[in-house]
Parts: structure tokens; C-alpha cells; sequence
């Protein structure tokens, strides 16, 4: 049976960890270099690197904290924001990356997907998406969860791994920071639609979360940020709840 994955997400905004709810309120929480350091010893099973004001600011990812990040730590990293181009790839790839994230770069060029896939392998290429509810329908939104797209999401997901993505992350902004549970409705309906690993984002909030979600066929990992960065939930007693919940998980 394949093990279900705890990932911690760091949000960087000038160089600092922060957080905030349902994508607003944003607060500074740690220095990302010792964060990293943290997760890397606390059993986290990967970690995801996000500067979440590169697509609005249209520059290029924070390289040199990135080198700093990947420096400290021997688990799978996963980096997005900025990412726009293939030379945007070949440089956090560089910097020490393990995947590559697109979001807002995949948005307004779709072809980029396939580039880095036919380039890097799938297994390099996440795709990750902010969806809303809007007048009932799961909406696309971009540039860090600020602009509505328009794009119904779950048909974005099914072209997203049409082109070449390996992997989905999955972040309801409806749920973002909230704590009351994992948007399972919509993660069910994107479960049902592709075959990729999908990591689930945004409401964690209390280790039954975790084990709800992973109830749930098609969830491969549950990701989050406040609950681990405040030290709410210890990642290696979620794991000890969740393997005596008959959880698949590696201690």
C-alpha cells in the first residue's frame, strides 16, 4: 500500500514564513530557513516552498532563500510561485527544487505544463490550484487566489494532467486557513475526474481532518501550514494517530 505523505507548506512574502486566512489577513511567522530545518527533523515527508506574491508582482522567485531552504533539508521540495517559463524551472530546479509548482504561469500559457513535462518528466510537474465556489460552480482563480479566472477548475484539473502534470495540489480557498475540515466536496469531484496523486489544501485544522481525508479515495497527501507552523499538531503525532486510525504512513 503506498503511504499517505504529511507535507508542511511554507508561504514566503519578503523573505519571511506567513499566513493567513481564506488567502487575506497575511501575518509573519518564522524565518523560512529554520522552518525548513524544523520540518526536515519533525518527520515531515516533503515540503512545499511557495513565494505567493511573485505572480502579482511579476518577478522571479526568491532564489537565494530557496538555496538556503534546499540547504537544510533531505526530503522532497516542492517549489512554486513565478513560475512562468521553462528557464523558470531549469533555475529553482537548480537551486535545489525536487518539483517544480505552476499555477498563474499555467494559467495564461497551458503549454508550459507540457514543456516541463516533455522536458523534466511528469513526476517533476505539479500543478497547483486555487479554486472558489462561485454561484455553486468550482472556480480557477489565480495570482495567489485574487482574481477569478472564470475557468470551471475541474475541467482545468482534467486538462492540467491531459498536458503533462504528475501531480495535483488542490487548495480550497473556501477552507483556506478556516481549520473546520478539508473541502472534501471538492476533492471528491476532482478525484473522480483524474488518476494523478492529488494533495489536499486548505481547513486542516485537528488530526481527525487527516484521517477524514484520507477516508476519502484518491487523496495521496494532506498538506497545511498554521497548525504545523504554530505547533498546534506535531507532525509525528499525526502520524501515530493516523497509523492506529489504519493510516498508511512512514513514521
Amino acid at each position: 500500500m503506498i503511504t499517505k505523505r504529511i507535507i508542511p507548506c511554507l508561504d514566503i512574502r519578503n523573505g519571511r514564513v506567513v499566513k493567513g486566512v481564506n488567502f487575506e489577513g497575511i501575518q509573519d511567522v518564522a524565518d523560512p530557513v529554520e522552518m525548513a530545518r524544523f520540518y526536515n527533523e519533525s518527520g515531515a515527508d516533503e515540503l512545499v516552498f511557495y513565494d505567493i506574491t511573485a505572480s502579482v508582482e511579476e518577478r522571479a522567485l526568491f532564489s537565494d532563500i530557496l538555496v538556503d531552504v534546499a540547504s537544510q533539508i533531505f526530503i522532497p521540495l516542492t517549489v512554486g510561485g513565478g513560475i512562468n517559463t521553462l528557464d523558470d524551472f531549469d533555475r529553482v530546479l537548480k537551486c535545489g527544487a525536487d518539483k517544480v509548482s505552476v499555477n498563474s504561469g499555467a494559467i495564461r500559457n497551458p503549454d508550459l505544463i507540457e514543456q516541463g513535462a516533455k522536458k523534466y518528466g511528469d513526476q517533476c510537474v505539479v500543478l497547483s490550484m486555487d479554486i472558489k465556489r462561485v454561484d455553486g460552480v468550482f472556480r480557477l482563480f489565480s495570482k495567489g487566489g485574487r482574481e477569478n479566472t472564470g475557468i470551471d477548475a475541474l475541467q482545468w484539473a482534467v486538462d492540467g494532467v491531459n498536458r503533462g502534470a504528475g501531480e495535483l495540489v488542490v487548495n480550497s480557498i473556501d477552507t483556506d486557513g478556516v481549520k473546520d475540515g478539508f473541502d472534501l466536496e471538492l476533492l471528491d469531484a476532482i478525484a473522480a475526474r483524474v488518476s494523478v496523486p492529488i494533495i489536499a489544501s486548505g481547513g486542516a485544522g485537528k488530526m481527525e481532518d487527516f484521517a477524514e481525508l484520507f477516508r476519502h479515495p484518491g487523496m495521496d497527501a494532506g498538506l497545511a501550514a498554521s497548525i504545523f507552523h504554530f505547533k498546534e499538531i506535531g507532525i509525528r503525532d499525526l502520524k501515530q494517530y493516523l497509523r492506529k486510525e489504519g493510516v498508511e504512513v512512514r513514521l
